[in-house]
């Protein structure tokens, strides 16, 4: 039983030994280009979530990792077969209702833990701000939490299926990764993209939702080829010393009529 996954722990446990912060992992179910699972994004936030979690149970924090939501906002990829697309109201809705869970249940620091780009969630922390006692925070782990050190570790990281995804994937769940039977090779393109017809789409002045099947040839975008298991290990390094790092900090805050300043 590792006591900080909700998903394996007992009542008989629980019972005795509360926590004070939670952690959200949010996926989705959609195609990764040729070579990765649907599950990819939901597989990334349970492995990241799972492992920041014991790093800062093991340093004292009273965390748990909530069972990670498989799916997230596919609007953009409905073209392609089995994408599962849960709108962004519903998906808001969905991570109100758990909110409550956590306030019900005594538990006011939630750290939402998202996997997928499709998942616009400041909005809904906008929207309960104010309204629910659980003080809400956002980690898109893929973004700004570890930019500083993608150029050290990947030639180009790519924006979904690239060479970040896939690194992943070969250091945490390598069985998954589709191969060529004759060369080996990972079994997919290289994740280039089509551009616009308008230069201030392309140079990201003017923001649209893309279409992935007019973006993209089989949904990747960014190169996997220059992937490897080690270069996923140091990553996922980085995410878990930094993201376990917060989550001992926030555990060890006092809540006040400040908090979090």
């Amino acid at each position: 039983m590792r006591e900080w996954i909700l998903a394996e722990v007992t009542y008989g446990y629980v019972k005795d030994h509360p926590y004070e912060v939670a952690v959200l992992p949010l996926g989705a179910t959609e195609p990764h280009n040729l070579h990765l699972p649907y599950g990819t994004d939901t597989l990334e936030a349970d492995i990241i979530g799972s492992r920041v979690c014991e790093a800062a149970y093991r340093q004292g924090a009273r965390v748990v990792m909530l069972p990670p939501l498989p799916y997230g906002t596919q609007s953009n990829q409905m073209a392609f077969p089995l994408a599962m697309n849960l709108n962004p109201s519903t998906l808001g809705l969905v991570i109100r209702d758990l909110v409550e869970s956590l306030a019900h249940h005594g538990i006011y620091k939630l750290l939402i833990l998202n996997s997928h780009g499709g998942n616009d969630i400041k909005p809904v922390l906008r929207e309960l701000y104010g309204r629910t006692p659980v003080h809400i925070f956002l980690c898109n782990w893929y973004g700004e939490t570890t930019a500083d050190v993608k150029g050290e570790i990947f030639q180009c990281a790519g924006d979904h299926a690239g060479e970040m995804e896939t690194s992943l994937a070969l250091a945490f769940f390598p069985e998954l990764v589709a191969r060529d039977p004759e060369t080996g090779r990972i079994a997919a393109d290289d994740g280039s993209v089509n551009e616009t017809r308008f230069d201030a789409v392309n140079k990201g002045w003017i923001s649209i939702t893309r279409p992935w099947h007019l973006l993209t040839k089989n949904t990747g975008v960014g190169n996997p080829h220059p992937a490897t298991a080690e270069k996923g290990r140091r990553y996922m390094d980085v995410m878990v010393e930094r993201i376990s790092g917060f989550l001992v900090e926030l555990a060890r805050t006092p809540l006040d009529e400040r908090f979090p300043y």
